[in-house]
């Protein structure tokens, strides 16, 4: 008796499994997948004392160097950009007003974008700037070509004066964000 109703259980639960409700499975589903990462590091960070630059005294420029920035060297990575952003943070504890220039130079060192900074001496706040590119923002086209960028430091106060502060000093911090579509 028991094995007739074992035996009648199992078919009722074959039967009712092959109408259960299943989907057919569809493996082509990775052809409608998109990726579009975002890719985030930082550039370059510049820090200098109020001393040194007062120690500038033939020329108003305290700071200048050329940074390498071969992101998008490699074909596959330019062609998926879709956007980027460049974000700069300036603190300012000198009693310096001062100017930072960044340009960004192309392989051949020509000039494809200039952002310039003015920074009010102390007690100057906190100044965060972000600089987009693409969609809304300036031309992708500046990226994608940026081989090397040039900063450059000018102090536009005298060479003298000094800052209340106990360690007075400049600060520039730069990141970037980078989406891309990868198919």
């Amino acid at each position: 008796m028991k094995r007739l109703l074992f035996r009648c259980l199992m078919a009722t639960m074959v039967v009712l499994f092959t109408y259960s409700c299943a989907e057919e499975q569809d493996f082509n589903q990775v052809d409608d997948l998109n990726v579009t990462p975002t890719v985030a590091s930082s550039l370059f960070y510049l820090e200098s004392t109020e001393e040194f630059i007062n120690l500038a005294t033939a020329t108003p420029i305290f700071y200048s160097h050329t940074f390498n920035f071969d992101p998008f060297s490699e074909q596959f990575v330019a062609d998926n950009l879709l956007e980027g952003a460049l974000l700069y943070e300036i603190e300012n504890t000198t009693s310096k007003p001062l100017t930072f220039s960044i340009e960004y130079l192309d392989e051949g060192g020509n000039v494809l974008d200039v952002e310039v900074f003015d920074v009010e001496p102390e007690p100057a706040p906190l100044l965060t700037l972000r600089v987009a590119y693409g969609p809304g923002g300036k031309n992708l086209d500046i990226l994608r070509n940026t081989s090397s960028l040039r900063v450059t430091a000018q102090n536009l106060g005298d060479n003298s004066s000094t800052s209340a502060a106990s360690e007075p000093k400049v600060i520039l911090r730069s990141a970037a964000e980078f989406r891309f579509e990868l198919l």
